[in-house]
């Protein structure tokens, strides 16, 4: 793998996040992070979906007549959350029900389709699929802290085991904060997270 494969992986990690650079996938973000093990499964399957599909449309792309490329791609990307939905619903049923209506709405999800767009079309099989995990990935790590911080403090608890009663906090007159699992608390924590990035990153600044 070389250097520019490496910066496939690397950059949406951070400096050209999907969500906190790219303003991407937000909605999910205030839908599905209450609870770490829903994000958790949201990230792996956004992850799974977006690599593949561009490793799928990049194998296809000189074949693929430019007017029905959406088309196409639509059908490459539902076919790939379908799959994705029916392992969870085998696997992890409960979180499955949890997420419920916004597994498939992963088909509609601005990182899979912008991706596709932007890079699968014009670039490599191998290269592509690198594109999509870095960037499910990115995706994936801004869930999962959002995740981690909701329903840790919102619910007291840490995939699903009451951590803070086990600790004696509430002994102590510590009480869970309801609004942070709330949608408002989400798009605050997002907003906290590019406001740090941004202010550690000079590249992301604007010009004054």
């Amino acid at each position: 793998m070389n250097s520019n494969q490496k910066k496939l992986i690397t950059n949406p990690l951070g400096k050209n996040n999907p969500i906190t650079v790219q303003v991407l996938g937000i909605c999910s973000c205030l839908a599905v992070t209450a609870q770490l093990k829903p994000a958790v499964v949201m990230a792996l399957s956004v992850t799974v979906v977006v690599a593949l599909s561009n490793l799928i449309i990049s194998l296809m792309r000189k074949s693929i007549p430019p007017r029905i490329r959406i088309i196409v791609q639509l059908v490459v990307v539902s076919a790939l959350v379908i799959l994705v939905n029916q392992v969870l619903m085998a696997f992890v049923y409960d979180v499955s029900k949890q997420l419920s209506v916004y597994v498939g709405l992963i088909i509609t999800n601005c990182i899979v389709m912008g991706r596709l767009e932007a890079f699968a079309m014009t670039n490599r099989p191998w290269d592509s699929f690198l594109d999509g995990l870095g960037n499910g990935l990115g995706y994936g790590i801004i869930l999962v802290i959002l995740g981690f911080v909701r329903e840790l403090f919102g619910r007291g608890t840490l995939w699903g085991y009451p951590l803070f009663e086990k600790l004696g906090l509430y002994n102590i007159g510590y009480e869970n904060n309801g609004f942070i699992i709330m949608a408002p608390m989400a798009l605050i924590l997002v907003g906290i997270i590019i406001w740090i990035q941004r202010s550690h990153n000079k590249e992301l600044q604007e010009n004054k």
